[in-house]
């Protein structure tokens, strides 16, 4: 077993080879969880003895994931304070062009995602942005995709701003005894994001002009709703003409299908008789058409209806969704999947890039970034978190009021930030007094700080660095440097633009903070082996791998903007391939500028 040796890999090293492949592969191509599909790969490790009982749990004893998850309770305190929310109110402003939009737009989000969750900030901008867009009179799309790249590379500007600097910097730590500073990544990561700034601003011309799916339910026309026919209608049997059905106040009738029957009549005869069961399809007016539940007797149609009385007639809540990457409703229909009974809703009408479907809305296959109109007897409020892994929501349930506790939020995660650049505490220690300030000033309650932590995330973070492990402890690191080394030679700036070149390729398909992991130890092995210091070679690494702008896929913030964009997956390769050299040129240039190489003693 131990000689088994093939292409120059021991069997250890193919168990984790295959491992990961098939990992990667499983979240590629099911909508398993992540956290899951990390764990389990883990277990493989640990089981087929690759990794000894305390190396395969040695990611959750890791600095790094505990300052993950006190982090998560920081910037609850600066949530639940409005910290947020008054930055937006206040830093957007009116500009008269689209340079200084892009501009007013993507430093303060930047500047955010330094300090806070990128998916937060985004999750937070995107409404904003959308009305922000109309009050300029330019489309959302030209504004969505510049806020989730600003997002990114605002991340990089810090070692906490996002997963990959904190788990490379942890791991650089192990290795070297040394703490890089909150602020290492500062200047290099400025650079880059004034170049991605210029860059969106040159190229504005490769971002699409779509229709904002949003316009899809306004007051245009522009969408359907299905309405059914209880069994008990006072009005069955008279014509749809002397009903008034065919053109009722704020839309038209599209569609009729009676009850057991599969045809579909349309246009509809004035003559057609309504029936019990009968289904129809209006374009028009939400509020308008929705009154003919009161004043027609019919009902959203979500299943068959025997007597009005059984359909709800309290207020109707609507509340627009999207659906994201992974759904579970991906290739399905509403009419079959069960999600309206699960969640007490009705799907009013579907949406996709901006138009909506004329088709029976239940009837409609579902694609990732369709926009949903839903309509509940009830606020959502505690079922937007139970839908969480399938739409979308966009609308704050919590609106915070801003308070003296909003400065005092800021303060105190200013001097979490200062004490550690400063090196007057480690970072763990800095970001455990900001909790215990929050908590004490009652920024947020311990009820909503545990809310807070996401420990899906904490657990894929926990994984990642064992298969980081794995991967060093197997030889596979060393021989993959090797191999690098052989191709590229011994310039070190070829290796290490070649290096994060593929660490910026790979992170377009997989979790960044893996593909940090997976590569750190490729990079640090080939610094090793050209005999230079890793520091900047793996400065260069944390901003290669959060540069992924080339696929929807790529950053969960794209996700988040993919639907309100109305964007197709072409569109983020368009201006993100171009992105992605760009930036890879500007990170290489800087961080041998602000770090020169230096020879290992």
């Amino acid at each position: 077993m131990e000689s088994f040796v093939f292409l120059g890999f021991g069997l250890d090293a193919w168990i984790t080879i295959v491992t990961v492949f098939v990992m990667f592969t499983v979240l590629l191509f099911t909508k398993l969880r992540s956290d899951v599909v990390f764990l389990c790969a883990v277990g493989v490790l640990y089981v087929t003895g690759v990794l000894d009982a305390k190396e395969a749990l040695s990611g959750t004893s890791q600095t790094s994931v505990a300052v993950v998850g006190v982090l998560f309770v920081v910037i609850a305190g600066l949530m639940h304070t409005g910290v947020l929310q008054w930055i937006v109110k206040n830093l957007l402003g009116t500009p008269d062009t689209y340079t200084k939009a892009v501009t007013r737009l993507m430093l303060p989000v930047a500047a955010l995602s330094s300090f806070l969750s990128n998916t937060t900030v985004v999750a937070l901008f995107v409404n904003i942005v959308k009305m922000w867009a109309k009050k300029l009179g330019v489309s959302p799309s030209k504004l969505l995709i510049p806020l989730s790249y600003a997002s990114g590379m605002g991340g990089v500007c810090t070692l906490i701003g996002t997963p990959p600097n904190l788990i490379i910097s942890g791991l650089y730590e192990q290795k070297t005894g040394e703490a890089m500073n909150i602020l290492a990544t500062t200047i290099p990561g400025l650079f880059c994001l004034a170049i991605g700034v210029l860059s969106i601003i040159a190229m504005r011309r490769l971002l699409p002009n779509r229709k904002s799916p949003e316009s899809a339910f306004e007051s245009t026309g522009d969408y359907t709703v299905e309405m059914l026919v209880p069994s008990d209608n006072k009005h069955i049997g008279m014509s749809i003409g002397e009903l008034g059905l065919n053109n009722p106040h704020g839309g038209s009738l599209i569609e009729l299908r009676h009850f057991d029957d599969e045809k579909i009549l349309s246009p509809v005869p004035d003559d057609e008789p309504l029936m019990g069961g009968d289904r129809l399809v209006y374009a028009g007016q939400i509020g308008e058409l929705l009154e003919l539940e009161s004043s027609h007797g019919l009902v959203n149609a979500d299943h068959h209806v025997f007597h009005y009385d059984d359909a709800p007639k309290d207020k109707h809540h609507l509340r627009t969704a999207y659906i994201t990457f992974g759904s579970s409703l991906i290739g399905t229909t509403m009419g079959t999947n069960g999600f309206e009974t699960e969640h007490k809703v009705t799907l009013v009408a579907v949406s996709r890039r901006g138009s909506r479907i004329e088709q029976m809305p239940r009837e409609v296959v579902l694609k990732a970034g369709d926009t949903l109109l839903l309509e509940s007897i009830h606020e959502l409020q505690t079922d937007t978190k139970a839908m969480g892994n399938d739409l979308q929501f966009f609308e704050s349930e919590d609106i915070p009021n801003i308070s003296v506790r909003t400065l005092i939020s800021s303060l105190i995660m200013i001097a979490m930030v200062t004490l550690s650049a400063l090196g007057v505490l480690p970072l763990l220690q800095c970001a455990i007094l900001a909790v215990f300030a929050m908590f004490i000033f009652r920024c947020c309650t311990p009820e909503q700080a545990m809310r807070s932590i996401n420990w899906d995330i904490l657990m894929i973070f926990a994984c990642s660095a064992v298969l980081g492990v794995a991967i060093q402890k197997t030889g596979i690191a060393e021989r993959l440097a090797t191999g690098i080394l052989d191709i590229c030679g011994t310039n070190p700036i070829v290796v290490m633009t070649a290096i994060c070149f593929a660490g910026t390729f790979i992170t377009e398909f997989i979790s960044n903070t893996a593909a940090g992991a997976m590569f750190f130890p490729i990079m640090y092995e080939a610094a090793e082996k050209l005999g230079y210091e890793p520091f900047p070679f793996l400065i260069a690494l944390m901003i290669a791998v959060s540069s992924s702008f080339a696929t929807p896929i790529g950053s969960p913030t794209h996700m988040l903007v993919y639907g309100p964009g109305g964007y197709r997956f072409s569109d983020f390769l368009k201006i993100g391939l171009l992105m992605n050299l760009i930036i890879l040129a500007a990170n290489i240039l800087i961080v041998n500028l602000v770090y020169p190489l230096t020879p290992l003693p």
